[in-house]
């Protein structure tokens, strides 16, 4: 029973409430960059280079067919555009979430630390002190 008592404990922290909304928050703005940058930024792309980025591929083999029309061996194909939009998709999202923590550390405020009491025999020491340059 003391270990359920425990992880209750730990699961009811604030910092791992936290990290769960921010990771579902993260989900959802990771959706929020992709359809931009595939609604957006691939097409926009495609009006300058002719083909959307997405649809960019290097083909190492060609799609071969019989004489029916029927595939035989399919085309391989590394998709060069898809990576570039992950690519893009991940610099926009580190970027924000740059922003926002850098937001949120310069709008905590650093308390100054108190200096810790002075000892009771440093004290004693400098009336000692005081007393005899007198």
């Amino acid at each position: 029973m003391g270990m359920l008592k425990e992880f209750k404990e730990f699961a009811m922290k604030g910092n791992l409430v936290d990290i769960a909304v921010a990771f579902v928050m993260g989900a959802a703005f990771n959706r929020v960059v992709t359809s931009f940058t595939g609604g957006l930024i691939s097409p926009l792309v495609g009006m300058l280079t002719g083909k959307d980025l997405t649809q960019n591929k290097w083909v190492i083999q060609e799609q071969i067919k019989d004489a029916a029309g029927t595939i035989i061996q399919p085309e391989v194909a590394l998709l060069w555009g898809a990576f570039l939009t992950a690519i893009i998709d991940f610099i926009i999202v580190a970027f924000v979430m740059f922003l926002i923590i850098k937001a949120i550390n310069s709008l905590k405020k650093s308390e100054p630390v108190a200096a810790p009491p002075t000892p009771e025999e440093v004290v004693l020491l400098r009336e000692i002190r005081d007393a005899l340059k007198k």
